[in-house]
């Protein structure tokens, strides 16, 4: 009897685990370093932004409803503006595409910090955003998409980029425009596109994921125009054969020269927008965004006129004292390499809103 009860109890005891000195009171912590505020504050910005997010739809879903029911009473009614539906009807015609090509040369992730990464993508969907609404849209190119901006574009709602409508996406750089595609990447290299309503003119739109697809016609180079405010040569109009280059980096004018000198090892042409011509108010050197510069591009296309379209997308608080039109004044005002006006505590919500309307 004493033997069985002997044989229970170290049963018994080969059952239980034995204690580790953590165990006392509560399990160990993990071995991990416990979250910075900052990581924290974001996080739960992130989490409210998720939950707000389907309410949100909702809401705008149901306002649309009222919209269209409260305009089916009015058109039954009589009650209507002719000239009202008359520019709606307008609005949705098909637009005619001017026949030009943007790119937005993506080839400096390595010179720039975390921050100026989100602004930059905040920039790029403002660039797609001013393009869909454009009444003479250009074809965008993006190109060497392969670092961190694919990563945080990527991560960014679904990856809402990839459905953004009349965009191109390329891994590699923009000398593909006349050295053609390179098929030497691998499977994994971050290359999409997106073909929807193309331009007719467009002559570097291609399907870079199917392989089967036909070669774009190359580019000449002399067809090729790197905008900087870093070159004397001013550029005077826009034309449907030619390609502008816009790069794509956020560095609060840490870099000089950087395009101009891109663009010479490139063998391109460079070209600065007009602005100290026309803009002689502006005090000091700015730096404009990169959707700034593409929206300059967009009203040029749109008015002819230099002046008007300067001034209807640089920011107001950007002039002090002077006029329009002081020829005296050389201002070198043109740096699109592309600086972000971040503000601190925003930039998160403006860029997740900015991607997610540019695909509603």
């Amino acid at each position: 009897m004493a033997d069985s009860s002997s044989d229970a109890r170290v049963q018994l005891e080969a059952a239980v685990p034995p204690s580790t000195p953590g165990e006392a009171g509560q399990s160990a912590p993990p071995d991990q370093k416990p979250l910075s505020k900052n990581a924290l504050k974001k996080a739960a910005k992130a989490e409210r932004f998720a939950a707000l997010k389907l309410e949100r739809r909702a809401r705008e879903k149901e306002a649309k409803k009222e919209k269209k029911r409260q305009l089916a009473e009015k058109r039954a009614a009589g009650e209507l503006d002719e000239e009202e539906e008359e520019r709606k009807r307008r609005a949705k015609r098909p637009k005619l595409h001017f026949g030009g090509n943007v790119v937005v040369d993506l080839g400096f992730d390595d010179m720039m910090n975390e921050k100026e990464i989100k602004s930059l993508c905040s920039q790029l969907a403002y660039t797609h955003s001013a393009n869909r609404q454009a009444s003479f849209p250009f074809s965008l190119t993006f190109t060497s998409l392969n670092g961190r901006t694919y990563q945080r574009l990527e991560s960014l709602g679904d990856a809402s980029y990839k459905r953004w409508a009349n965009t191109t996406w390329w891994s590699e750089g923009y000398d593909r425009l006349w050295k053609g595609q390179d098929n030497t990447s691998g499977p994994d290299e971050p290359v999409v596109s997106q073909n929807d309503a193309p331009s007719p003119n467009a002559s570097i739109k291609e399907d870079v994921m199917t392989p089967s697809s036909a070669p774009a016609p190359l580019i000449p180079q002399d067809k090729i125009v790197y905008l900087t405010a870093d070159t004397e040569d001013e550029l005077l109009e826009l034309k449907p054969d030619e390609v502008y280059i816009i790069g794509g980096i956020c560095d609060h004018n840490r870099y000089k020269n950087l395009c101009l000198n891109k663009a010479k090892e490139s063998g391109v042409r460079t070209a600065r927008l007009p602005i100290g011509r026309y803009l002689a108010s502006l005090p000091t050197r700015k730096v404009l965004t990169v959707n700034q510069v593409f929206e300059i591009l967009v009203k040029w296309v749109e008015t002819k006129d230099w002046e008007e379209a300067l001034y209807s997308v640089i920011p107001k608080r950007k002039f002090q004292q002077g006029g329009k039109g002081n020829h005296d004044t050389i201002i070198d005002a043109t740096a699109v390499e592309g600086d972000a006006e971040d503000e601190e505590g925003k930039e998160e919500d403006e860029e997740n809103e900015a991607l997610e309307s540019s695909t509603t």
